[in-house]
């Protein structure tokens, strides 16, 4: 079974916009999907449609073999959705807004505190249970939302730029969290523009551009179909722009830019360099390698 399929999916505002142009997605059961792409490409349109939020122009939409046109609120209970924005009363107090979420299931408000225990304990947010949202931090409210969209113990987690606004200590620990969730049987969708986040957590992605996915498959079967990979180079003074076939691309006297290809290694890169008396004394990739897939795609290079 898939937690999501999507079939000729198409969207068209009342503006004339084509969001979507004829999307199709599948998300088996129990993965960790990236959904990349970039501002405008349909991203949060199609999320939209996954949950009840926007109407599709044409197509079908599943989740775990439920059709959203015909039972919508049955998808629904399955869901755990955190949007882009914060949508919540910041007046209100924590707990009772992850509380007030399990009652939209039907929950009682005694199991619905029983519930949210572990849970904001997980997040590092029991202690501030009794706060108004207001008072946490941005890092802390995009946690909060977590928090709330488990509260209905959900199969499916959609995750709508999760970690946007967040620090680099908070980002990881919320990591942590998703992949225990993960390997716990929740289903998880991400969209994000942090693209080492999508490559550290994600076993499968899908790359969408105006309005169509123009690339899918996992992520260390896309990372490897890369022609090269950029790195950066520290070295002693260097004058040449191009050794042995390796293009250098001179940023300073001391650092350069070389693109290594998929049959060579940094050790042949290093060892002509080294031939010519040339000294390597830093090396580091430029950016991670879903970024470069990423960007070579919407380029239009692939």
């Amino acid at each position: 079974m898939n937690a999501i399929s999507v079939k000729n999916v198409v969207k068209v505002y009342e503006s004339g916009t084509k969001a979507l142009n004829g999307v199709d997605l599948e998300i088996k059961k129990g993965d960790f999907f990236a959904l990349l792409g970039a501002n405008g490409a349909g991203k949060t349109t199609l999320i939209g449609i996954l949950t009840g939020l926007v109407n599709k122009t044409s197509g079908t939409a599943k989740v775990f073999d439920i059709d959203i046109d015909k039972d919508h609120n049955a998808a629904k209970r399955l869901m755990g959705v955190v949007p882009q924005e914060f949508n919540f009363n910041i007046f209100e107090k924590v707990i009772d807004i992850v509380a007030q979420q399990a009652g939209y299931f039907g929950i009682p408000r005694r199991e619905a505190l029983k519930r949210a225990e572990p849970i904001l304990k997980n997040l590092d947010l029991w202690e501030k249970r009794d706060q108004p949202a207001r008072a946490l931090s941005g890092g802390m409210k995009r946690r909060l939302m977590i928090a709330r969209a488990l509260i209905n113990d959900p199969i499916l987690l959609i995750l709508d730029e999760p970690t946007a606004g967040v620090d680099v200590e908070l980002r990881h620990g919320m990591w942590d969290y998703l992949q225990k969730k993960n390997k716990e049987g929740t289903t998880i969708l991400l969209t994000t523009h942090y693209l080492e986040e999508a490559e550290q957590l994600c076993k499968e992605v899908a790359i969408i551009k105006d309005g169509e996915v123009v690339k899918t498959g996992s992520v260390k079967k896309l990372i490897g179909s890369l022609e090269h990979q950029t790195y950066v180079l520290t070295v002693s003074k260097l004058s040449v722009e191009k050794i042995n076939g390796y293009d250098i691309k001179k940023i300073d006297d001391n650092t350069v830019e070389v693109d290594v290809g998929m049959h060579q290694t940094v050790n042949d890169l290093v060892n002509v360099l080294n031939d010519h008396g040339i000294i390597v004394q830093d090396l580091r990739p430029k950016g991670n390698r879903l970024e470069q897939l990423f960007l070579t795609i919407l380029n239009g290079k692939s």
